[in-house]
Order: C-alpha cells, then sequence, then structure tokens
C-alpha cells in the first residue's frame, strides 16, 4: 500500500509502470534532497510526467499530469559532488489530489490506483500478448534486428515494460500509463503499434525486451 502522501518527481520525458525499473541521474539540488529524504524513510518516489510548455516554469511548480507511478528506490549510488545514480522498481499507480509546498521538492497528496486482474482478463491478456509480440517481432525485422521476447516473464510485466521502453512518445505512455488496466495497457499498444507500423506504412523502430 502507498503512503497518502510522497515525493514526486517531474520529467518531460520519463514515464513509469508498475514492476519496470528506472535508472536515474539525480544531480539538480532539491531532488538531491528528495533522494536523500526518500533514503532515509520508505524510499518511495512518484513519477509524473511534465505537461507541454513546462520549461517557462520549470524552476518552479509546472503543470503535471495527475496520474503517476510510484516507485522504490532498489539501488543508490551517492556521487562524491553530491549527486545521485538510482534505480527505482515501479510499484502502483496513483492519482495526485493535493500539494504540499512545504519542501523545495514537490510532495503530493495520493490516491493508490491499483490495477487487479480477473482471470477472464489474464487469458485475453495472454491472448493479445502473441500479438503485440507478433507485431514488434516485424517491426524490428523490417529494421534488421533479433527480436527477443522472453517467455519466463509475466504477461502483464511484459505489457508494462513494452510500453515504458518501446519507442513511443512521452505522451502516448502516459495515455497507456492512465489505461483502466493491464488488459486495456496492452489493448493501447497495439493500436499504437498498427498506427506506426500497418497505419501510415512506415519505418518504425521497435525495441525488443531483452
Amino acid at each position: 500500500m502507498l503512503p497518502a502522501t510522497i515525493p514526486i518527481f517531474p520529467l518531460p520525458n520519463a514515464v513509469l509502470f508498475p514492476n519496470v525499473f528506472m535508472p536515474l541521474h539525480i544531480f539538480e539540488a532539491r531532488y538531491r534532497a528528495m533522494v536523500s529524504d526518500a533514503l532515509a524513510g520508505d524510499r518511495i518516489i512518484g513519477m509524473v510526467l511534465l505537461k507541454a510548455g513546462f520549461e517557462r516554469d520549470y524552476e518552479g511548480r509546472p503543470p503535471i499530469f495527475p496520474v503517476g507511478c510510484a516507485g522504490v528506490i532498489t539501488h543508490s549510488e551517492p556521487l562524491p559532488d553530491g549527486r545521485f545514480n538510482i534505480v527505482l522498481k515501479g510499484l502502483e499507480k496513483f492519482r495526485i489530489t493535493a500539494e504540499d509546498s512545504t519542501r523545495t521538492y514537490r510532495l503530493a497528496t495520493i490516491d493508490a490506483l491499483p490495477e487487479q486482474m480477473t482471470d477472464p482478463e489474464r487469458t485475453e491478456l495472454r491472448r493479445l500478448r502473441q500479438r503485440v509480440e507478433a507485431l514488434l517481432a516485424a517491426a524490428v525485422e523490417r529494421e534488421g534486428g533479433d527480436p527477443k521476447f522472453p517467455p519466463a516473464v509475466a504477461d502483464e510485466d511484459l505489457v508494462n515494460a513494452l510500453a515504458q521502453y518501446t519507442g513511443l512518445e512521452p505522451i502516448e505512455r502516459q495515455a497507456l500509463l492512465e489505461r483502466s488496466s493491464v488488459l486495456e495497457r496492452c489493448r493501447g499498444l497495439i493500436e499504437l503499434i498498427e498506427m506506426k507500423t500497418i497505419g501510415r506504412g512506415a519505418t518504425w523502430k521497435g525495441r525488443a525486451v531483452h
């Protein structure tokens, strides 16, 4: 269960998904403080996407999308000059309901958005996984690559990893994160891949997950 208040880390191009890892380099003073506080506490940080036009108020509190994903710091490397290299593992989606401006970094009051699946949904996800793999394999092969999909990875974890790391625009990954379930995310992923590779007849570099 996520705490009611978590620090949030807004970025213009990074969207975290549940049970997927994300490496981050922390260099701004306010986010160094955020990581230090997180490491001294529950190690949880919420990743959120900045909205377009954030540059005008980047040093302040520019607009962000209200739905993000919390992650736990699994690895941390403090650097001599105060920077950090960290790895986050996605935990759970959340929706921001309010913000606290008492810190240099942003704190948010959140509602957790757990994603649970029924047995029929799992069966359908298994079927759709095969469609996703076929579409991406075709895209990678057109680029001369060798598509590889680890069979031991659970269906929902593969969908989330592809949503995070396949060559999509940040706003497209945000839209996938906001889908109501992993099954709906998989359907959205299929729609995006088909649009980029089949619908437009264009070359698109999909990236297989290793």
